[in-house]
Protein backbone atom coordinates (compact mmCIF):
# COMPACT_ATOMS: atom_id res chain seq x y z
CA UNK A 1 0.00 0.00 0.00
CA UNK A 2 1.04 3.55 -0.67
CA UNK A 3 2.23 5.65 2.26
CA UNK A 4 0.48 8.99 2.75
CA UNK A 5 0.92 11.95 5.08
CA UNK A 6 -1.90 13.29 7.20
CA UNK A 7 -3.29 14.70 10.39
CA UNK A 8 -5.51 13.13 13.05
CA UNK A 9 -7.42 15.37 15.46
CA UNK A 10 -8.55 13.79 18.72
CA UNK A 11 -10.93 15.41 21.20
CA UNK A 12 -11.08 13.72 24.59
CA UNK A 13 -14.37 14.73 26.19
CA UNK A 14 -13.93 12.30 29.09
CA UNK A 15 -10.48 12.61 30.63
CA UNK A 16 -10.95 9.22 32.28
CA UNK A 17 -10.24 7.85 28.79
CA UNK A 18 -6.90 9.67 28.36
CA UNK A 19 -4.83 6.61 29.32
CA UNK A 20 -6.66 4.45 26.76
CA UNK A 21 -6.04 7.07 24.06
CA UNK A 22 -2.34 7.18 24.92
CA UNK A 23 -2.11 3.37 24.86
CA UNK A 24 -3.66 3.20 21.39
CA UNK A 25 -1.44 5.98 20.03
CA UNK A 26 1.58 4.17 21.50
CA UNK A 27 0.63 1.00 19.61
CA UNK A 28 0.96 2.98 16.35
CA UNK A 29 4.03 5.04 17.24
CA UNK A 30 5.78 3.92 14.04
CA UNK A 31 3.40 6.05 11.94
CA UNK A 32 3.27 9.08 14.30
CA UNK A 33 5.78 11.73 13.23
CA UNK A 34 4.55 14.54 15.50
CA UNK A 35 2.18 15.11 18.38
CA UNK A 36 0.74 18.07 20.25
CA UNK A 37 -1.62 17.93 23.20
CA UNK A 38 -3.59 20.79 24.70
CA UNK A 39 -5.50 20.17 27.94
CA UNK A 40 -8.50 22.27 28.94
CA UNK A 41 -8.51 21.89 32.71
CA UNK A 42 -11.59 24.06 33.21
CA UNK A 43 -13.73 21.76 31.06
CA UNK A 44 -11.86 18.55 31.93
CA UNK A 45 -11.19 17.92 28.22
CA UNK A 46 -8.18 17.76 25.92
CA UNK A 47 -7.31 18.04 22.24
CA UNK A 48 -4.50 16.03 20.65
CA UNK A 49 -3.13 16.53 17.15
CA UNK A 50 -1.10 13.79 15.46
CA UNK A 51 0.97 14.16 12.31
CA UNK A 52 1.15 10.77 10.67
CA UNK A 53 2.83 8.97 7.79
CA UNK A 54 1.46 5.56 6.89
CA UNK A 55 -0.67 3.45 4.61
CA UNK A 56 -4.47 3.47 4.62
CA UNK A 57 -4.66 0.20 6.55
CA UNK A 58 -2.60 1.41 9.54
CA UNK A 59 -4.18 4.87 9.62
CA UNK A 60 -7.67 3.35 9.43
CA UNK A 61 -6.87 0.92 12.23
CA UNK A 62 -5.56 3.74 14.44
CA UNK A 63 -8.52 6.05 13.85
CA UNK A 64 -10.96 3.16 14.24
CA UNK A 65 -9.56 2.12 17.61
CA UNK A 66 -9.53 5.70 18.84
CA UNK A 67 -13.07 6.32 17.60
CA UNK A 68 -14.36 3.29 19.50
CA UNK A 69 -13.26 4.74 22.85
CA UNK A 70 -16.29 6.26 24.63
CA UNK A 71 -15.98 10.02 25.14
CA UNK A 72 -13.42 10.40 22.31
CA UNK A 73 -14.04 12.09 18.94
CA UNK A 74 -11.64 11.57 16.01
CA UNK A 75 -11.27 13.24 12.60
CA UNK A 76 -8.53 12.76 10.02
CA UNK A 77 -7.29 14.37 6.82
CA UNK A 78 -4.86 12.66 4.45
CA UNK A 79 -2.98 13.59 1.30
CA UNK A 80 -4.44 12.14 -1.88
CA UNK A 81 -1.15 10.51 -2.86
Amino acid sequence: MEERIGFIGIVIEDMAQANRVNQVVGQYQEIVTGRIGVPDHERNMAVIGLLIRGDDMKVGALTGKLGNIPGVQVKSAMTKK
